[in-house]
């Protein structure tokens, strides 16, 4: 198949650059065109291993000591800080529940105390009113006790002062039936000592 011009124009200035004549040039091209040996990819070039393990080894020994000197110690320090962070915080809960725990326990001692107060207090109370209570009622039994005793008193009084004078009421109609009756006036004795004798029976 004939070149265009643009691919003739190719191959003369290529070996105008390398100093060999434009033959040689194309039929190498055309010879490498036709299915001539390529290069294999460089990683999986076998006449290079050697050096690619020496440099991987190099890079890798590197990337372990940067590891070890800058990465790791910052991992570490983050490790010991969220740590010691966790560590404080757990102290600090455990010093909060300790304190809990004093406050529930002096709450429900002062609470109990408290109610043993209130308790003692309102036996007090009620001692000193039941104590109030009988006094009071001790006294206004005295009071009745007394009144009771005047009064009855009193009547008796008044019953000897009635019964003296129904006794002076009746001498004086037992005289006067027996004066009326007889004729005579009856002696003052004999009509008393009846009178007290109809009374006393």
């Amino acid at each position: 198949m004939p070149r265009d011009g643009g691919s003739d124009g190719l191959v003369v200035l290529a070996a105008a650059e390398t100093g060999a004549p434009a033959e040689t040039h194309a039929a190498t091209e055309a010879h490498g065109g036709a299915g001539g040996h390529k290069e294999p990819f460089p990683p999986f070039n076998s006449a290079t291993f050697a050096g690619q393990l020496f440099w991987l080894a190099i890079f890798f020994g590197l990337l372990l000591w940067l590891m070890s000197k800058v990465a790791l110690p910052r991992v570490q320090n983050i490790l010991e800080g969220r740590a010691e962070r966790i560590e404080n915080d757990l102290a600090e809960a455990n010093r909060l529940k300790t304190e809990t725990d004093e406050a529930i326990a002096a709450y429900e001692k002062t609470l109990a105390d408290a109610r043993a107060e209130g308790h003692r207090i309102a036996g007090e109370m009620h001692e000193k009113v039941s104590k109030e209570a009988e006094a009071h009622r001790l006294k206004l039994e005295d009071e009745l006790n007394a009144k009771l005793e005047s009064s009855e008193q009193l009547i008796a009084e008044t019953k000897l002062q009635a019964l003296g004078n129904v006794r002076g009421i009746a001498v004086d109609a037992a005289s006067a039936i027996v004066e009326r009756l007889s004729g005579k006036q009856p002696a003052a004795n004999d009509v008393e000592k009846a009178v007290d004798a109809s009374l006393a029976a």
